[in-house]
């Protein structure tokens, strides 16, 4: 039998949107656009590096929340509000996905606030970074 986990974080936005940060459907994590506010002080950094860092560790911890990690991340997509901070986020995206080379999408549109300079949607499959993995190199 399908066994779904619906995580909250207590986020207004969860409330007010009806949606949860995590839906887990057996070995698959869906996990919703995740902003850097940070989850205690409800602050989200100017920075955009620190901005960044921030949704990694909010999407780590969502993660953990359903025996998961970074590493079994299989597909993200990566909205960044102004385009040229693309070198700043997308260098912090590379380091955080180093080695695990999900597949990516990245685009800038505008997101729901002027304040939120970047957001992380990521699908990750429970395990996955214990899997067999064979890399292919196109020659196109």
């Amino acid at each position: 039998m399908t066994k779904i986990i619906k995580v909250k974080t207590g986020s207004k936005f969860e409330e007010k949107g009806s949606y949860s940060r995590i839906v887990a459907v057996d070995n698959w994590i869906f996990v919703s656009n995740t902003a850097g506010r940070h989850p205690e002080t409800k602050i989200i950094p100017e920075d955009i590096a620190a901005q960044t860092q921030q949704v990694f560790a909010n999407i780590e911890s969502a993660l953990h929340a359903v025996e998961s990690n970074l590493a079994d991340v299989v597909f993200s997509r990566v909205f960044i509000q102004d385009p040229t901070d693309t070198e700043i986020v997308m260098g912090i995206v590379g380091e955080k996905f180093r080695g695990i080379n999900p597949a990516t999408t990245v685009t800038c549109p505008p997101l729901g606030s002027t304040v939120y300079k970047v957001e992380l949607e990521v699908t990750a499959f429970r395990g996955a970074s214990n899997a067999d993995v064979e890399e292919i190199t196109l020659n196109i």
